[in-house]
């Protein structure tokens, strides 16, 4: 196991506050509670975010607040993540209490989904803090972080529209 850091333990409101953050949203051609299975599935997090290798629940089902998981990343990145909500079919949250690196000072997502006539539109926020010099190319890497994020939410698209299709 990587050796670990401490993250700052923020709450859900330093998604709307962090010194950086993402929002993106999509529209999904599925309902509220099946992208809430697709959020729960272990599995299915490298299927649409390439930038996870796995992801493991730590804590047992049901899920809720405090409910933890490790989320493991390409480059080694490891996070220890303690979910601060659970609501579905309409928002999630977690934050990281550890880290792999001592670059992150603070991170935190929030996922927020509105049903609509063809399915759902999630919003995903992802908030960050770091440390030392990383802090100076934050702005730098501004629009190449919004179009990976981007990207991810097409394939989340792609791999909802797969996972639910209808066989006429």
């Amino acid at each position: 196991m990587a050796r670990m850091h401490p993250c700052e333990p923020v709450g859900i409101d330093f998604v709307d506050t962090a010194p950086h953050r993402y929002a993106n949203s999509v529209e999904l051609a599925v309902t509220p509670e099946q992208l809430f299975e697709v959020l729960a599935d272990a599995d299915a997090w490298p299927r649409w975010a390439s930038v996870i290798t796995g992801v493991e629940w730590t804590t047992p089902e049901p899920r809720g607040a405090g409910t933890r998981r490790t989320v493991t990343m390409r480059g080694g990145l490891v996070g220890d993540e303690e979910f601060l909500a659970w609501d579905p079919p309409t928002m999630m949250s977690f934050r990281f209490n550890e880290s792999s690196t001592r670059t992150v000072r603070a991170f935190a997502e929030r996922y927020d989904v509105v049903p609509t006539a063809e399915g759902c539109r999630l919003t995903w926020t992802l908030a960050l803090d770091v440390r030392g010099p990383s802090r100076l190319g934050m702005p730098l890497g501004r629009p190449f972080l919004n179009a990976v994020f981007n990207r991810f939410l097409r394939n989340l698209r792609r791999y909802t529209d797969e996972r639910f299709a209808t066989v006429p």
